[in-house]
């Protein structure tokens, strides 16, 4: 909580930076999330958020690693590698789109190797349980990242331009059938990614 001294000047902590800003980030999306807004939004001066963050670049890494924080698995731990892969993509994916443009700043902060690593590890973690070697882990979890980044920021754009009506009817997510809407496919993408990496990379079976 932000925090006055004994002159009245409000003092802010780093994570008061960041709260504020994934609350414009999710009331009113990345356009709005400007220095000058998240300063008048705090009550302060521009030049007191650069105490914490020298950019706006790092402001938003930082705001990429809260969002990615928030991905929660089921209490049930997965017995399988294969299921915790899936477990980890689904709340990942999950945590991308609890935010209005979750995607897209997560997406620009990857690029940038700003940070957002988190994603890349938990990944790499859960395929790690099935054996592969450091090499095929790292470029599995990174290929898993792609998609599920990707795949968040295209529901997000879609989502964004049909409530702005700028979607043709027929493409309008409200004509989409219940049956194959986009979770389901985003699973069924990760199950795909899983299996080929099962049957192209396999681990050699050890000689007994």
């Amino acid at each position: 909580m932000p925090r006055s001294d004994s002159s009245g000047y409000v003092r802010n902590t780093r994570d008061d930076v960041v709260a504020a800003a994934l609350e414009i980030l999710d009331r009113q999306g990345l356009p709005d999330l400007t220095m000058r807004h998240l300063a008048n939004t705090l009550g302060v001066a521009a030049s007191a958020l650069y105490w914490h963050f020298p950019n706006k670049q790092s402001l938003l890494a930082a705001v990429s690693d809260q969002i990615i924080a928030g991905a929660r698995l089921s209490s049930r731990s997965a017995a399988d590698w294969r299921d915790a892969v899936r477990a980890e993509a689904s709340a990942l994916h999950d945590a991308l789109l609890a935010f209005k443009d979750g995607a897209e700043v997560v997406s620009s902060t990857l690029a940038l190797g700003l940070g957002a690593a988190e994603l890349q590890q938990r990944l790499a973690s859960a395929i790690g349980g099935g054996g592969f070697d450091p090499r095929t882990t790292e470029l599995a979890a990174e290929t898993m990242v792609h998609f599920i980044v990707g795949h968040a920021f295209h529901r997000q754009q879609r989502m964004q331009a049909d409530s702005l009506g700028a979607v043709a009817e027929e493409h309008s997510l409200d004509h989409e059938d219940p049956a194959a809407q986009a979770p389901q496919a985003f699973e069924l993408g990760i199950t795909l990614l899983v299996a080929g990496l099962e049957a192209q990379v396999r681990p050699p079976v050890q000689a007994r």
